[in-house]
């Protein structure tokens, strides 16, 4: 009975894949595929969402990432779980779609029995991660945070820091924050200087590593 059913919703832009796991999980029993969508706009302009018990969605799609896309499920359907299937295993990734409300975090590489128990893992209160994923989530917890005295950087500097992660150039950035373009090259200066680095991937490392910034 339809009662019974996992309903789910698939968010990712790769046509073939997208096909591909609509094709898995359309041949469990107690799965049902609801739709499945390229992108989180027409997603969310769809009745089937709210249908959903849980939602794939990839990271890198058109338009609304699925960083921002696993952030307004949470805050409009709290109900649903979102489960991220994506390529990036970084941890600025893992911990940004976690933090967002992904109940779940696999990589694309998993394979169909996994994907099919992921989702009912999901369903059955678990948080299903890929088992390299949950290293780096339990590894970050072993982690000794860092001195105080190590790194000191003022609120604003940790904001343009974190500006500087997402790729934004200074303009960008300028506009984002509502500050001049010279004052966004200033802190920056101040941010190189305190963290001992001479360019913008330097800085992004060292502030990811010494969780400065995620």
């Amino acid at each position: 009975m339809d009662t019974e059913l996992t309903k789910i919703c698939i968010i990712e832009d790769n046509e073939y894949m997208r096909e591909g796991w609509e094709a898995i999980l359309d041949t469990q029993p107690d799965f049902c595929v609801l739709s499945t969508f390229e992108m989180c706009e027409t997603a969310f302009e769809s009745d089937d969402i709210e249908r959903a018990d849980v939602i794939l969605m990839d990271i890198d799609l058109p338009g609304i990432s699925g960083i921002e896309g696993v952030k307004y499920v949470r805050e409009n359907y709290p109900d649903i779980l979102v489960i991220m299937a994506t390529i990036f295993d970084e941890d600025k990734y893992i911990f940004k779609a976690l933090q967002g409300g992904a109940i779940g975090y696999l990589m694309k590489k998993v394979s169909p029995d996994d994907l099919c128990n992921s989702i009912r893992d999901a369903r059955n209160g678990g948080s299903p991660m890929t088992p390299e994923i949950a290293r780096k989530v339990i590894q970050s917890l072993h982690i000794k945070k860092p001195k105080e005295s190590s790194v000191q950087l003022s609120e604003r500097e940790l904001e343009i820091l974190q500006e500087l992660a997402t790729g934004k150039s200074y303009m960008a950035i300028s506009k984002q924050i509502h500050l001049s373009e010279d004052g966004v090259r200033y802190h920056i200066r101040n941010i190189y200087k305190k963290l001992e680095v001479n360019s913008r991937s330097e800085a992004v490392a060292k502030g990811i590593k010494n969780r400065i910034i995620l």
